[in-house]
């Protein structure tokens, strides 16, 4: 894929960039210290822009500052969050391109003076916390190797700066889990940075009603779901269930997020994204380790699904006319189960007035009574017939309550994730 420009969106980037940029995706999911994370975040940036140098100040909101946490070949520094190119972009919070630094009166020169250094070229971006939108630091990356950096850099530097902001947050979060003494505490933390990247709030789009649910079994759990919207017309659904309960899986569902939403934000398709995240996962995950997904978009003037779904079954297409349920089948191997697996284009859903698509994970399906018998694709099926003319938020909300009636004393012994589009009837 060359570089081209998307009438609809931003500029898209090479198979390459996006190959790297996932591969910094993977690699900082990795458990790190603090200092071992940055230094990924510094060489990958390095390796991606064709830079020579690169360094992250963190920001100290107390003391109004900014020190290098990692910097290539200079020693730690401290200087005022309001001095110089740095303290402009983290007062500013917008990317700064200076293509001639000595040229430009911003510049601190007294650090290559130090150094013996020249710095010719600055790109510098800020790091911003994506929960509460907060500074948490600044990025630097010194001197492309070919030339200056141009806008197609800024593109890419752009996704590595609120990957790396992410991380920051994650790596922090993990060293404060770490310091704790209780295992129920770890457990908390860790609760909250998954439902952390849960949606806020379900998603507004013509002519549609959409919903979804996270329960999960644990105080963590492996399943996930997100939207992402595409414009006003068209939204990105993401499903998926990671094998097993716990922190673990809750790690491999929050990187498939990360992925894909970093996927989407340099404008790779449905198939592209699907490869890409798969192969990073067999890569990742052990043998026995697998992530169902359901990648879709919905697209509300075509009244269609593209969608791959990756292990992710059943889905059920539920037609309003004359209630009948479709049961489809996933399109391909679950997410890490072998790399190199090619993937067709992917399916579209045609969804008539009233029609609904219904993504819902093992933990209804296989939700057990007292005797160990299973709720069941049928008692789903009915169960939608009888409440499809509800809103949706109300429709899993009485999928729960009918499910766990059914179970009586039994505990939920898997995730639950339920995610409903159903097209307007009048429209």
């Amino acid at each position: 894929m060359t570089q081209s420009k998307n009438d609809n969106g931003p500029q898209l980037l090479s198979r390459s960039d996006l190959r790297q940029i996932l591969d910094v995706t993977r690699k900082l999911a990795a458990p790190f210290d603090l200092a071992t994370m940055l230094e990924e975040v510094v060489d990958a940036a390095r390796a991606v822009l064709r830079a020579e140098r690169g360094t992250v100040y963190l920001y100290d909101e107390a003391a109004s500052e900014l020190s290098t946490s990692v910097a290539t070949d200079v020693e730690s520094i401290r200087f005022p969050a309001d001095r110089g190119i740095a303290g402009q972009c983290a007062r500013s919070r917008e990317i700064i391109n200076v293509p001639d630094c000595y040229a430009d009166p911003r510049f601190d020169p007294s650090t290559d003076k130090q150094s013996g250094y020249r710095t010719r070229c600055m790109l510098t971006l800020p790091l911003i916390d994506s929960e509460d939108d907060r500074l948490v630091g600044v990025m630097q990356i010194l001197n492309k190797i070919d030339g200056v950096f141009d806008a197609h850099d800024q593109e890419v530097a752009a996704a590595l700066a609120a990957h790396c902001a992410v991380a920051l947050q994650r790596t922090r979060a993990t060293e404060k889990m770490l310091l704790t003494e209780r295992l129920q505490q770890e457990i908390a933390v860790a609760h909250e940075i998954q439902t952390g990247t849960l949606p806020d709030s379900d998603p507004e789009l013509p002519g549609y009603d959409v919903a979804g649910r996270f329960i999960p079994a644990d105080e963590t759990g492996g399943d996930l779901f997100d939207f992402v919207p595409l414009g006003e017309q068209r939204l990105m659904v993401l499903m998926g269930d990671a094998t097993g309960h716990g922190i673990g899986p809750a790690l491999s569902a929050t990187q498939v997020r990360a992925m894909n939403r970093l996927a989407v934000r340099l404008g790779a398709g449905i198939e592209e994204t699907v490869t890409h995240i798969n192969d990073q996962l067999a890569v990742d995950l052990p043998d026995d380790r697998f992530v169902t997904a359901f990648l879709g978009i919905l697209d509300s003037q075509a009244h269609q699904v593209h969608y791959h779904s990756a292990g992710q079954g059943p889905l059920l297409h539920f037609h309003a006319a004359d209630g009948r349920c479709d049961w489809l089948a996933p399109s391909s191997f679950a997410l890490g189960f072998m790399a190199d697996v090619p993937h067709p284009p992917a399916e579209p859903v045609e969804l008539a007035p009233g029609d609904i698509l219904a993504l819902i994970s093992d933990g209804i399906y296989e939700y057990e009574d007292g005797n160990g018998d299973q709720f069941g694709r049928d008692a789903v099926g009915k169960l939608i017939r009888n409440h499809g003319s509800r809103s949706m938020k109300e429709l899993i909300d009485d999928m729960l309550r009918v499910v766990r009636q059914y179970g009586g004393d039994q505990p939920q012994i898997d995730d639950i994730t339920v995610v409903l589009l159903r097209r307007d009837p009048h429209g």
